[in-house]
């Protein structure tokens, strides 16, 4: 092969590439209700898409076919419930993460906090609302068990008057979340065993359980009566869940169908595209299984 051979071979190639993905762009732009297979209920988190006002992202959203956008505020909730979709999850309490139930010094604050919002959320028509373990710092594992189930106790009756389930995520202690308690399934199983209620669950966040456990098609299939509701993610990084990590979401899409679970999968990945509307419409195709 000649030089100018060898141009013209790979400006040829160069166009089939170019075209390939304009290609794939334009399916993925495409994706529409009507296209979508039904057997998982798609929810994307807000805080990965604060660029984008919520109004927008709601109206986007739903062409796409997700039925709910998440982790709000109370304020937030009229914004998305007025375009027709829903609140699969609201957030809970202004004290976060890092301050959970597993210290008692903040149970008052804790209860005062989610005593107000899980009635709010039931005339809302929102039926799970998040909350956290918090931190170890000097708690150990056995007594931050027991601290969470005394401070759960009377929400989760409470919650149960109101048909609301509290849920609490578990979260990578290696990476994101350094010192995190509830950051594996079997202490997280265990809480829901202590406190023995329907309206007391489990988010099983795909992605920090990949890290701190793998095995997440046979922990799901496990403990399905656990979880409520699940987040998505790509290993590493926390990006889109394509093929630049290293999670079969497919596969993880047909167990969670065939586990008979009938929650919303949240897709909880930081988009980087440019455009990340598109790296979310990436990740509904990729979850919508048969």
């Amino acid at each position: 092969m000649n030089r100018r051979e060898l141009i013209k071979t790979s400006l040829a190639a160069t166009a089939v590439s170019v075209i390939s993905q304009e290609v794939m762009a334009q399916s993925i732009s495409q994706l529409t209700p009507a296209k979508l297979k039904g057997k998982i209920k798609h929810s994307a988190c807000r805080w990965c898409y604060r660029e984008i006002p919520l109004e927008e992202l709601a109206d986007k959203a739903k062409d796409m076919g997700i039925a709910s956008i998440e982790l709000l505020d109370p304020s937030e909730w009229d914004t998305v419930i007025k375009r027709g979709l829903k609140c699969a999850i609201s957030n809970g309490s202004k004290l976060g993460i890092t301050k959970g139930f597993n210290d008692i010094q903040y149970h008052d604050q804790l209860y005062a906090d989610y005593e107000k919002l899980i009635p709010m959320a039931a005339d809302t028509g929102i039926k799970q609302i998040i909350c956290f373990s918090g931190n170890r710092g000097t708690i150990t594992d056995k007594m931050g068990l027991e601290h969470c189930a005394k401070g759960l106790d009377k929400l989760v009756k409470l919650a149960a008057q109101y048909k609301v389930t509290l849920v609490m995520e578990l979260l990578n202690s290696k990476v994101d979340h350094g010192d995190y308690m509830c950051d594996n399934t079997k202490w997280g199983t265990a809480l829901v065993d202590k406190l023995g209620s329907e309206n007391f669950k489990l988010l099983y966040d795909i992605y920090h359980m990949q890290i701190m456990e793998g095995d997440v098609i046979a922990t799901i299939e496990k403990y399905k009566k656990y979880i409520s509701h699940f987040h998505t993610g790509g290993v590493p990084g926390r990006h889109e869940i394509n093929e630049t990590q290293e999670l079969n979401y497919k596969a993880i899409m047909q167990a969670i169908v065939k586990s008979g679970f009938s929650g919303f999968v949240a897709q909880e990945f930081i988009p980087t595209r440019k455009n990340a509307l598109e790296s979310l419409k990436e990740g509904i195709e990729i979850c919508d299984v048969i």
